[in-house]
């Protein structure tokens, strides 16, 4: 009994040792451990990277950063102001791109006059759409973006403004009377860029409209509905393969159509004369 009593005793005397020294091992010295805690304090971030609005000016600086560097490349490449398509062959033409035409605002009110497309009675391209107009009307820019260019080209245009947007296209806009803006002046959507007029090689008052991607020229209402004054869609699916080609077809249906024109006018100066 008493041999258990001393067995019991000295048990209990080495755990009680055991605590002590392990207790004595973890806990620091007082000095020490303000130390660790004002270091601690120190590494508290001084924001929330998990905190919603945190996130938001996150995206938001990134997103203004890839606008600047796109806006760079748009305006600082192929600026030139002395010929309409000033990209030539000098560009590969990417064969798909969404292109955003969401704020267009038409540049004048009036009706289309005159499709895009092959004219059998010039025998060239139209490379655009005509828009009815009165001299003087406000002419308005149909995207935001630059003026690249105004100038006057007596057997063509008349007076036109070609101006390049941010969404990547440019807009030219011919037979105007008189420019309400300068080369290198930047311009919101619906803003005031010229009058309406009648110049060029014109057979009445009206606005003729183009829109471009990369110089190619493609048929404003595959982008507009001139009924409704408002896209088609939010975004233009651009394909390469489809947008900016001349039908074949039709240029060549204009063709026999010249030469039969040609044919029966012969045929009838003949009956003539042996009458």
């Amino acid at each position: 009994m008493i041999l258990k009593k001393i067995s019991y005793l000295l048990t209990l005397a080495t755990l009680t040792i055991t605590s002590l020294t392990s207790a004595a091992q973890y806990r620091l010295p007082d000095s020490h451990a303000s130390q660790h805690n004002a270091l601690i304090a120190n590494q508290k971030p001084s924001t929330n990277p998990f905190k919603i609005e945190n996130n938001e000016a996150l995206f938001n600086s990134i997103e203004a950063r890839e606008k600047a560097a796109d806006s760079d490349e748009i305006y600082a490449n192929f600026w030139v102001n002395d010929r309409v398509n000033p990209y030539g062959s000098a560009v590969t033409i990417p064969e798909k791109k969404n292109i955003d035409v969401s704020e267009f605002v038409v540049p004048v009110p009036g009706h289309v006059t005159s499709p895009y497309g092959y004219r059998s009675r010039f025998g060239r391209m139209h490379y655009g759409i005509d828009l009815k107009v009165q001299v003087g009307d406000t002419v308005r820019a149909a995207f935001s973006g630059k003026v690249r260019m105004t100038k006057y080209e007596g057997k063509g245009y008349g007076y036109y403004v070609v101006v390049r947007h941010d969404n990547g296209m440019e807009t030219v806009y011919g037979h105007l009377s008189r420019f309400l803006v300068k080369p290198d002046q930047t311009v919101k959507a619906g803003d005031p860029i010229a009058l309406g007029g009648n110049t060029g090689r014109s057979t009445g008052p009206h606005l003729h409209f183009e829109t471009r991607y990369l110089g190619l020229p493609i048929n404003p209402a595959q982008i507009i509905d001139f009924d409704t004054k408002a896209p088609i869609h939010e975004v233009f699916a651009f394909d390469r393969n489809i947008h900016g080609k001349v039908a074949p077809r039709t240029a060549k249906a204009s063709k026999k159509a010249r030469k039969a024109r040609a044919t029966a006018a012969r045929k009838k100066a003949a009956s003539r004369k042996r009458r």
